[in-house]
């Protein structure tokens, strides 16, 4: 694969991932009516989902690291290269801006909204 497309797999994959967390934390948060723990195990469950389907769709192309911490750990172990290294941890931390300002966006929210 070239490391274009790679770097447009981690990117998505990334902005999808920030999306799915985010956007599930704010409607189980809504719908759960007050009770935490019945808000965390939406987001829980919806992450859990949300990650396997992602993992299965980019991880072909990518490997979907998705994440600049796994991608260093990679490239330390020999798996990417330290410039392609470089390269994903600057479409992830993209991906993860753009995933999170739609997930605020999509629910009413301000892009960035702080939460307590």
């Amino acid at each position: 694969m070239t490391l274009a497309r790679r770097l447009v797999a981690e990117g998505v994959g990334t902005a999808l991932l920030l999306a799915a967390v985010v956007g599930s934390g704010i409607m189980g948060e809504r719908l759960a009516g007050g009770n935490v723990a019945v808000a965390l195990l939406a987001n829980t469950v919806a992450t859990g989902a949300a990650l396997v389907a992602l993992i299965l769709t980019f991880g072909p192309i990518s490997g979907a690291h998705f994440n600049p911490v796994v991608t260093l750990a990679d490239a330390s172990q020999g798996g990417v290269s330290w410039h392609d290294a470089r390269a994903y941890v600057v479409a992830q931390i993209a991906g993860a801006l753009a995933g999170v300002a739609v997930a605020d966006v999509m629910f009413g929210e301000p892009a960035f909204a702080r939460r307590r």
